[in-house]
């Protein structure tokens, strides 16, 4: 089968970051489903993994969380999806990739995908949605009031894959005020038309500006972005017994400033129950279900802004390259072998 791989870690430059390849069709067993994979998206991670982690020696290492495509065969403890069923996922970390023509992924984090959408619509979906409903409904509880507490949420990041699901989830799951931050006018209207109430920019100080717009300290936070530059200015807006939760990767994160407060702070992976096959595994797939039904009943749309051809290394390369370069705005998503 075609797929896009690498060997050594390292820049984007470098000729053999990622290069086309022929590798086996995997087999499914117990609980996999084989998947013929339709589109794929990109998201940071996977410039996270290239830059840092290499293949095993003489291996391949094949990147992607994000795929939709067709089952064409099933494991024998697979009980929930047949052949021939049109899925959407984000994979697991531990295993090999969607960034190939077939794709071997547990039925238990794989839900169907919405009938309503392409399969390149949908593609961009799966791993913001399973990362943004488990930080607002496992992790900050947002459902639950913060006891005195303005009802309401600073999101810092807002226009990126996670925070445009996000703020549609809130939107059509709760009540709350949901104040966003962006930093140019066409992300300042992208976060507005996915259902922000308010809009702050993260490059100028966050509390002068809640301030100004006469709103009172939010219940909950979620840094999606640059998490380390806002620890203070956070611990001095958000509420007493307020929930701040956050998804990157802060090289040095200073909680002290949340004790006076008793803020509680809580960090999200989706890649979490795969990897340690929780209990709760299979949430997962429950909760790309109700994703994909609120797709259907029109309360989610697709955050795929740009369909970059065909799934291959050259195509790869320039996705990751705008990834880090921190402009990208929705999903990228590719299509095709």
């Amino acid at each position: 089968m075609k797929a896009v791989a690498y060997q050594q870690q390292g820049a984007i430059e470098r000729t053999d970051a990622l290069v086309d390849v022929e590798l086996p069709i995997p087999e499914a067993k117990g609980y996999d489903l084989l998947v013929k994979v339709t589109a794929i998206s990109v998201n940071p991670v996977d410039t996270k993994v290239r830059r840092n982690v290499s293949a095993e020696a003489g291996q391949w290492k094949v990147l992607g969380w994000d795929a939709t495509g067709t089952v064409v065969a099933v494991g024998e403890k697979v009980r929930h999806f047949k052949v021939g069923d049109a899925v959407w996922y984000a994979g697991d970390i531990t295993r090999a990739g969607t960034n190939a023509e077939y794709h071997v992924v547990d039925e238990r984090i794989v839900g169907h995908k919405p009938q309503s959408l392409s399969f390149a619509e949908a593609a961009a979906l799966p791993l913001t949605a399973i990362t943004a409903w488990e930080m607002l409904f496992d992790r900050l509880r947002v459902q639950e009031p913060v006891a005195g507490a303005a009802p309401s949420i600073l999101i810092i990041g807002a226009a990126g894959g996670v925070g445009s699901v996000t703020l549609q989830l809130l939107k059509a799951k709760t009540n709350l005020q949901i104040i966003a931050t962006a930093s140019r006018p066409e992300t300042e209207a992208w976060v507005k038309q996915l259902g922000a109430d308010a809009v702050l920019s993260h490059h100028q100080p966050l509390q002068p500006q809640l301030e100004q717009l006469g709103l009172p300290a939010p219940s909950f936070v979620f840094s999606i972005q640059h998490s380390h530059d806002y620890v203070v200015q956070i611990a001095e807006l958000i509420a007493p017994q307020g929930r701040f939760g956050l998804i990157d990767d802060p090289e040095h994160l200073n909680v002290m400033p949340f004790k006076r407060k008793s803020v509680s702070i809580h960090w999200e992976s989706m890649f979490t129950r795969s990897t340690f096959q929780t209990a709760d595994i299979s949430q997962q797939s429950k909760l790309l279900n109700e994703v994909a039904a609120l797709v259907d009943a029109g309360k989610i749309s697709t955050t795929l802004t740009d369909v970059f051809g065909k799934i291959d290394a050259e195509n790869l390369k320039k996705v990751h390259a705008l990834l880090e370069q921190g402009v990208v705005k929705g999903k990228i998503v590719l299509e095709g072998f």
